[in-house]
């Protein structure tokens, strides 16, 4: 009786760590559907605000703007020369191709 339990709780360390062992890579790198807008965000920011350094980053959500165009919005929170702000970053792009459009920036103290 002792060998039997012995035996199962084996079996059951066995298959309780190897069961972890293979994890899809898709599952580990999955990104979010507004990541690749919200780089080019960054990135057009850093051109249009060359002196600041961006501290913060925020998606704001997705927006159908009409049928055929969807805004993505975010808010960036920037420090340059000791001084704190944030800015408004709105990507339109086609919402089937999803091709780039348009971006605006709105520059705000909260």
């Amino acid at each position: 009786m002792k060998r039997f339990f012995l035996r199962t709780a084996f079996i059951f360390f066995l298959i309780t760590t190897c069961s972890n062992i293979h994890t899809d890579p898709s599952i580990v790198h999955a990104q979010p559907p507004y990541a690749k807008w919200g780089k080019l965000a960054v990135q057009k920011t850093k051109e249009q605000y060359p002196k600041a350094e961006i501290i913060d980053y925020l998606h704001i959500g997705r927006q159908p703007k009409t049928v055929q165009i969807t805004v993505e919005k975010f808010k960036l929170w920037l420090r340059e020369g000791g001084k704190e702000y944030g800015v408004f970053v709105d990507v339109e792009f086609d919402t089937k191709t999803e091709e780039f459009l348009k971006m605006s920036f709105q520059k705000t103290s909260r």
